[in-house]
């Protein structure tokens, strides 16, 4: 059983290589496989006849999205049908990263995998129409709807996640403002990777909302990074409205990960334990 990892660089994809790694995976880069070319997607999928395929390629920076929505929908949804197509021509299974940005944060709880997206930007526009492509093409499909990523690799479409992001910015400034009426479910890609390992090893296809347990908004999340470092920094609470450039997001957009239950895989540990564990692994004090 071959299985290949495209986006084997990136902050998920990096991970992902880490804890299956094994002599049947096959980690890609950009510069080993683009999803938006056929024929490039054609002689990787010749090359390696590979029987399970994740894709963690993806324009995720929001506001890149939003200035340019015609590259956005070829990477996010043209680049999952294009995936999808090949798989069903080989006959392998694909794994699809998708978002929590899928719905347009209206409830005032957790969203279940059989709640109707309605996303509200040009980044989860695309990544709903590539999840459309998935299902539509391909049966044998895992969509993972995920939330907050932050990991102990390069986030390269970002330049960085949250948290390291906040550590950059306290060392260059006194104060930082924080939006502080986004709600999420920050989530430790270490974490995800393990279930989706164990996901992608079953049977049991169709779309699983996969987050770290329980809920923050972005100003708690900041809050308690510093928190865990000790580190004193005044944290100013903002509104999205505050938060330039202004796109528009899910005000609440943490995930239900009820289907993962159904199939007997174990939610994640709470959110706050995951970062706890993040910094060991980066080796600051804590």
């Amino acid at each position: 059983m071959k299985t290949i990892i495209i986006g084997a660089n990136g902050q998920l994809g990096s991970d992902i290589v880490e804890v299956f790694g094994n002599e049947n995976v096959i980690p890609l880069t950009h510069s080993d496989i683009e999803i938006t070319d056929t024929d490039s997607i054609n002689h990787v999928f010749k090359k390696f006849k590979p029987n399970k395929v994740i894709n963690v390629v993806g324009l995720s920076n929001v506001l890149e999205c939003e200035k340019n929505p015609k590259k956005a929908f070829e990477v996010n949804a043209l680049g999952a049908r294009n995936l999808a197509i090949a798989c069903r021509e080989v006959g392998a299974t694909l794994m699809h990263i998708s978002t929590d940005y899928v719905f347009d944060g209206r409830k005032s709880k957790p969203y279940t995998e059989n709640d109707l997206p309605n996303p509200l930007n040009v980044y989860g526009i695309t990544k709903l129409a590539g999840e459309y492509f998935v299902k539509a093409i391909l049966e044998k499909h895992f969509i993972v709807r995920t939330s907050g990523l932050y990991g102990t690799h390069l986030c390269r479409s970002k330049g960085g996640n949250f948290v390291n992001k906040m550590i950059a910015m306290s060392k260059k400034q006194e104060e930082i403002k924080v939006v502080g009426d986004e709600v999420l479910a920050p989530t430790y890609t270490r974490d995800l990777v393990i279930k989706i390992k164990e996901l992608i090893e079953t049977d049991a296809y169709g779309t699983y909302h996969i987050t770290n347990s329980g809920k923050c908004s972005w100003y708690e999340f900041a809050q308690a990074i510093f928190s865990f470092l000790k580190t004193n920094i005044k944290l100013i609470k903002i509104s999205q409205k505050g938060f330039l450039p202004s796109v528009k997001r899910p005000k609440y957009s943490v995930l239900a990960n009820e289907k993962l239950k159904t199939i007997g895989i174990d939610s994640l540990r709470p959110w706050q334990e995951a970062l706890e564990d993040y910094f060991r692994e980066k080796s600051y004090s804590i």
